[in-house]
C-alpha cells in the first residue's frame, strides 16, 4: 500500500489500555499558565522511566473561574499509581505556581479524593467552598489560596497508538514528524508525550544486559536495521495517548496522512512485539487507507 508515493507497512502498532485523567489548569494569565503546563507535565514522556505520560490537551477560556484555562492529560498503569504521582505534581508544581487554580476536567469515571488529600497542606487552616457549583479546597499559602477541586474523575484510555515515519534525511524526517504532530494537536482526547511530540528512540522489550526491561530497538536503527529501506538515513516515532482506542487511531490517520506530504519520505511503519506490550492491534492498514 502507499500513499502519495511513501509505503504503509503492512503492521501494527500495539497500544495498552491506561487510566487517565484530565485536570482543568487555570491561572491569571497565559504566563503563569504557561509555567503551571511546563511544569506539570514535564518528565512524562514514557512509563518506561516515568511514573505517568502527560501532555497539553487544549487551551480553553471556558472555565469555572472565567480565567484562561488549559486541559491536561495524565495516564498510568494504575488508578492507584495516577493517584499517587497527581498528588505529588500537583502539590509540586500548580500548588506552588503563582495564581494558579485546578479543576476535575471531565465528568463520570472514578472519583478519586485528590483536591481532599491536598488540603493537609493548608495545615488545618483549609476550608472548604464552591466554585461555580464545584466542591474545592482553599488551601492558604503565601499569595492567598490555592484552589483545588475536591475529587477528581479517572477513567480508563488507551496508550501506545504509534507509527514510524523513515526519511532519507534528517531534514525531511524531522519535517514530516513536525508536520505529523501538528496535525494531531487539535484532535480532542489526545496526546504525544515525547519532546516535541517525537521520539528519535524506538525502544524494544529487553535487552542482551540483564538488568534492562526495555532498549534500543536495533530493527529501526538505519546503521543496524536490517528490514528497514537502505535509503533510509533516520527514523522518527511518533507516539499518541488517547481517551479511547477510536481518538487515538484518528489521530494516527491525520498524523500519517501530514507524514507522507513531506518530500523524501520513503515508509510509514510502526513497532511491535508479538502482543507482549499491548492487546489492542492498530492496524497502518486499516487506519491509513
Amino acid at each position: 500500500m502507499k500513499l502519495n508515493s511513501v509505503v504503509i507497512d503492512n503492521t501494527f502498532a500495539e497500544a495498552f489500555k491506561m487510566r487517565y485523567v484530565r485536570l482543568l489548569v487555570t491561572a491569571i494569565d497565559a504566563h503563569w499558565l504557561r509555567a503551571a503546563i511546563n511544569a506539570s507535565i514535564g518528565f512524562s514522556t514514557s512509563i518506561i522511566g516515568c511514573a505517568v505520560e502527560a501532555g497539553l490537551e487544549s487551551r480553553t477560556n471556558k472555565t469555572p473561574d472565567g480565567r484562561p484555562g488549559a486541559f491536561l492529560l495524565f495516564f498510568a498503569r494504575s488508578q492507584e499509581v495516577l493517584e499517587k504521582e497527581l498528588i505529588k505534581r500537583i502539590g509540586q508544581t500548580l500548588l506552588t505556581c503563582p495564581t494558579v487554580s485546578v479543576f476535575n476536567g471531565s465528568s463520570g469515571g472514578n472519583l478519586a479524593d485528590i483536591g481532599a488529600r491536598l488540603r493537609y497542606f493548608g495545615d488545618g487552616h483549609e476550608t472548604e467552598n464552591k466554585v461555580c457549583g464545584r466542591n474545592v479546597w482553599e488551601i492558604p499559602v503565601s499569595e492567598g489560596k490555592f484552589i483545588v477541586e475536591t475529587k477528581i474523575s479517572i477513567h480508563e484510555g488507551v496508550a501506545g497508538g504509534a507509527f514510524l515515519i523513515m526519511a532519507k534525511t534528517q531534514d525531511a524526517g524531522l519535517s514530516a514528524a513536525k508536520a505529523a504532530v501538528e496535525a494531531i494537536k487539535p484532535l480532542p482526547g489526545t496526546i504525544t508525550p515525547f519532546p516535541g511530540g517525537v521520539c528519535r528512540a524506538a525502544s524494544k522489550i529487553g535487552s542482551k544486559y540483564s538488568f534492562l526491561k526495555v532498549s534500543t530497538n536495533t530493527e529501526f536503527v538505519p546503521s543496524l536495521g536490517n528490514g528497514i529501506p537502505e535509503e533510509v538515513t533516520c527514523v522518527y516515532e511518533i507516539v499518541i495517548n488517547g481517551v479511547d482506542e477510536a481518538v487515538v487511531k484518528a489521530a494516527m490517520r491525520e498524523g500519517i496522512l501530514s507524514a507522507v506530504r513531506e518530500p523524501l519520505i520513503t515508509m510509514i511503519s510502526a513497532p511491535n512485539f508479538e502482543g507482549r506490550l499491548g492487546s489492542i492491534k492498530l492496524h497502518l492498514h486499516d487506519i491509513a487507507g
